[in-house]
């Protein structure tokens, strides 16, 4: 049904009262997107509460809003098949059970991660986010000694920000990089002046 057809059916006053509840619907949604997020740092066991503050410390230089949780174990279906790595979906659906509405959290980690990617079913990963989701992980485990916190901080906003719904991002400088099974992390530096956009209109109050 076209609009003049509606216009006919419903009459001037029917008509815009479903175009007023339209525009209420459209300002409901925008104003949810827009709202502030808080990010919950959630680490694992293994995960030290002072390399969880580094971590917290890194963020906050970006991010204002940023909490730390009390430590958890993995979820006991997180192994994979051979009990050498810990399924990075399968903990970030277990996370994704314990996060509320405008809350973004993130798992940290120092063990070693792991995805289905094409042909290969226990792909090892710095992090993984569902894009858009509420939770991801991040892990240290495949990243460079010398700087490993920093480069875990790059891991972890690359992933909030897939969270967000942001994809890969083809400036080389910025944290939504693609890393295609490489670590580049050094060469990134910032949001780009896009993905910046982008989330400044989810709700981030960017530093």
């Amino acid at each position: 049904m076209d609009w003049k057809s509606t216009f006919s059916f419903f009459g001037l006053n029917g008509f815009l009262r479903i175009s007023f509840l339209v525009l209420i619907l459209v300002v409901f949604s925008n104003c949810r997107q827009s709202q502030k997020r808080t990010i919950c740092l959630q680490p694992f066991s293994d995960f030290s509460a002072s390399d969880t503050k580094k971590i917290q410390a890194e963020l906050q230089k970006v991010y204002s809003d940023v909490k730390i949780l009390q430590p958890i174990d993995f979820p006991k279906d997180s192994w994979n098949a051979a009990k050498t790595r810990h399924r990075a979906d399968s903990i970030i659906r277990f996370l994704d059970r314990r996060t509320s509405e405008n809350q973004l959290t993130i798992g940290l980690t120092h063990k070693d991660i792991s995805t289905t990617k094409g042909k290969f079913k226990d792909w090892g990963v710095m992090g993984l986010g569902f894009c858009p989701g509420k939770s991801c992980v991040a892990s240290s485990f495949r990243l460079h000694e010398k700087n490993k916190f920093e480069q875990l901080f790059k891991v972890a906003i690359h992933e909030l920000g897939h969270t967000e719904g942001l994809p890969h991002c083809p400036e080389k400088t910025c944290f939504m990089r693609d890393a295609k099974g490489k670590n580049h992390k050094d060469e990134e530096k910032d949001f780009c002046a896009s993905c910046k956009r982008k989330l400044i209109a989810s709700g981030w109050n960017l530093k």
